[in-house]
């Protein structure tokens, strides 16, 4: 199977705050994006986390969370960016999702792949994903574009993750 082609979009602060507001249209309008409902749904609980970020960091605003956009179609299918800047060592953690309608068609690997190139454009030293272990999907992604099991950690929102690491794409 082809991949598709994905680019990531901005979205920045104000429209997380539309989407938190659940003002879809407005989001929609500065995003120059049709935004799907699930961001105002089942994604609300993202924006007040990543807009909290970027109160604490304003440079975590050109990090964090942006649409995943089909470059052919120009449709949303999800939404992907890194946690938070780099830390001390040079990591950038990957976070992506695919819309329920748009997965199993290799828009995760598509994306996190993008996202690998764009962590060594940045400098990064190492790219992490970290993967609930009943998350068949997203680890057969991340081990399929060579991210190696490093650990574990029990996260206070999302329980047990496992640890994935590797250099970005160079």
């Amino acid at each position: 199977m082809t991949r598709p082609r994905v680019r990531l979009a901005f979205l920045g602060d104000e429209v997380y705050r539309l989407l938190q507001a659940k003002d879809l249209s407005g989001a929609s309008r500065l995003s120059l994006l049709d935004l799907p409902q699930a961001f105002v749904t089942t994604e609300s609980w993202l924006w007040p986390i990543f807009s909290a970020k970027i109160a604490a960091d304003p440079a975590a605003e050109s990090f964090v969370i942006r649409a995943i956009v089909d470059a052919e179609t120009n449709v949303v299918v999800g939404h992907a960016g890194f946690h938070a800047p780099p830390d001390a060592r040079g990591m950038l953690e990957v976070g992506y999702t695919v819309l329920e309608a748009h997965r199993r068609h290799g828009y995760a690997s598509s994306t996190v792949s993008l996202l690998l190139q764009e962590a060594a454009e940045r400098g990064a030293s190492v790219v992490r994903a970290s993967i609930s272990p009943d998350n068949a999907a997203s680890l057969a992604v991340i081990r399929g574009l060579g991210f190696v099991h490093v650990g574990e950690e029990l996260d206070d929102e999302d329980g047990m993750e496992l640890i994935y690491e590797r250099p970005p794409s160079r």
